[in-house]
């Protein structure tokens, strides 16, 4: 009887200790699979605009519909004429609409007297890739003043707009660039925890940022990537 409990008995006290040898084994590699560091990556480029739009208003002012219909047309011709002469195409000129508003029917103003009655606001946009050719007129948009012709930017707050399109061309690079600075980072605190960096568990890319470098020179921009890392930590 009793050798017959013998047998069943071994084999119960095998399997525990098979089943006891696999949980620890996994309890272990649960643990290492713990075990990571969470790291940011930083890549950033200075690059230069490659493109910019310049919307321009002109505005001119009087009491008879008729001339000031002839002094637009006058005055429109000349603005477009300055850009063709400072090299610009017909593709990076376009003419907007010239908006006239009369003084009388405006029922807000509060000045009768006013010097004028109509009001004539032309619309222009200079868009173009070279941006040293539209500096450059924006230069020499001071002559037309001899000409009774003052060009004033539609947006005051940034009258040149600068932007920059080559995004995508730079991003497989500066991707690559911001996960080398983040295993850099991962490899100096392994170092200092005794420990190796393994493979990337989890990797999460930040949004591409384009800004000015400063208020002062728009026409050159900062690109900057921040992603976020995990590292597996192995002994």
């Amino acid at each position: 009887m009793k050798n017959n409990l013998i047998i069943p008995a071994l084999l119960i006290g095998a399997g525990l200790m098979i089943s006891g040898y696999f949980i620890g084994n996994m309890h272990q590699k649960g643990i290492q699979q713990n075990r990571y560091v969470q790291v940011k990556g930083l890549s950033e480029r200075e690059v230069q605009a490659d493109l910019a739009v310049w919307p321009i208003n002109t505005i001119l002012t009087g009491n008879d519909l008729k001339s000031l219909k002839t002094k637009i047309e006058t005055q429109n011709k000349a603005v477009y004429q300055f850009f063709i002469d400072q090299g610009f195409t017909d593709e990076e000129l376009t003419k907007g609409m010239t908006n006239i508003t009369d003084a009388k029917s405006n029922i807000y103003n509060t000045n009768p007297s006013v010097g004028f009655r109509y009001l004539a606001k032309s619309e222009f946009t200079v868009r173009t890739n070279d941006i040293k050719k539209l500096q450059k007129a924006l230069a020499e948009s001071l002559n037309l003043m001899s000409s009774g012709i003052v060009l004033g930017s539609k947006n005051e707050w940034r009258p040149i707009e600068y932007i920059f399109t080559g995004l995508n061309d730079l991003k497989p690079s500066m991707i690559e660039e911001a996960t080398t600075n983040a295993r850099q980072v991962a490899e100096k605190f392994a170092r200092d925890s005794n420990s190796q960096v393994g493979p990337i568990k989890m990797a999460r890319q930040g949004q591409f940022s384009i800004n000015d470098r400063d208020q002062n020179t728009p026409e050159i921009k900062i690109i900057r990537v921040v992603s976020t890392i995990d590292f597996q930590l192995i002994n």
